[in-house]
C-alpha cells in the first residue's frame, strides 16, 4: 500500500514540475534549455527519494547515446545526470497530449510515426538537422518501448540505419534500478538508487557489420550482471 502511495507523489512530482516548471521556464528562457532540463530533472529525483550512480563517463564526442527503456526515470536521470540537452526520440502519440506535448515540441524532439513507412526516412533527416543545426547528440532507445522485465526487447532497425548511414560514434548505455523507483506496469514506487552506466563508444563507420547486434548482446550481459549484483526489483 505505501509503495502505491509513493507511485502516486511521483506521478504528482513529475506532473508539478514539469508542467507548472518545465514548460513554461523553456517557452521564457530559451537558450537555457539545457540548464532546465538538468536541474529541474534533478528536483524531481529529489523529491521521489532517488540517488544517481553514475559508471564510467560519457563520451563527450557520440553523437548518439542508445539506451534500454523501463519508464520516465530513464529520462529523467539521464537529463539529471548530465548538463547537457539530448534530441530525444519518442513516438509521435507523445508530442500530440495536450500541454505536455509542447514540452516535446518547445525541446526540439524528434518525433517518430511508427504507422508510416516514410518515418524511418523522416527519422534520418531530423537526426542530421540535430546534429548539424542545432549540436546536440540523440538520445534513442532502440527498444522502442518500455519494457516491462529486465530482458531487453529486439532492437528496431531504425537506430542502426541512421547511425550506419550517417557513419556516427555511438555510446551504448545501460540503466538499472529506474524501475524500482517508479514502476508504472504496478503502480508502485521506492527509494532508491538508479545507476547509470556508460559502456564502450563505437564508431560505426570502422564498425563491424554485426556491431548493433553486439551492442545488445553487451547491454544484456550488463543488465544482468548488476540484476544479480545488486539484486534490484525485476
Amino acid at each position: 500500500m505505501f509503495a502505491k502511495i509513493r507511485y502516486l507523489w511521483g506521478a504528482l512530482v513529475i506532473a508539478v514540475v514539469v508542467g507548472l516548471g518545465m514548460i513554461p521556464l523553456l517557452y521564457l528562457f530559451p537558450r537555457h534549455k539545457g540548464t532546465i532540463m538538468h536541474k529541474l530533472n534533478r528536483v524531481i529525483l529529489f523529491l521521489l527519494g532517488a540517488k544517481i550512480e553514475k559508471v564510467g563517463e560519457r563520451d563527450p564526442h557520440a553523437q548518439m547515446y542508445i539506451m534500454n527503456h523501463q519508464g520516465i526515470i530513464d529520462i529523467i536521470t539521464m537529463e539529471a545526470i548530465e548538463n547537457t540537452h539530448f534530441s530525444w526520440v519518442a513516438k509521435k502519440e507523445l508530442f500530440e497530449i495536450p500541454w505536455y506535448g509542447r514540452l516535446m515540441r518547445k525541446g526540439e524532439m524528434i518525433s517518430v510515426d511508427r504507422e508510416n513507412k516514410a518515418g524511418l526516412v523522416k527519422l534520418f533527416k531530423d537526426v542530421q538537422k540535430s546534429l548539424d543545426e542545432y549540436g546536440r547528440a540523440i538520445a534513442i532507445f532502440p527498444e522502442g518501448t518500455r519494457g516491462s522485465g529486465q530482458k531487453l526487447l529486439r532492437f528496431k532497425p531504425g537506430p542502426k540505419f541512421v547511425a550506419q548511414k550517417l557513419g556516427l560514434r555511438v555510446q551504448p548505455v545501460v540503466i538499472v534500478g529506474s524501475k524500482w523507483v517508479l514502476n508504472e506496469h504496478d503502480h508502485t514506487a521506492h527509494s532508491g538508487t538508479v545507476k547509470v552506466i556508460y559502456l564502450d563508444p563505437i564508431d560505426v563507420k570502422n564498425a563491424p557489420d554485426n556491431w548493433y547486434e553486439t551492442v545488445r548482446e553487451t547491454m544484456q550481459r550488463t543488465i544482468d550482471e548488476q540484476m544479480e549484483r545488486y539484486a534490484v526489483a525485476r
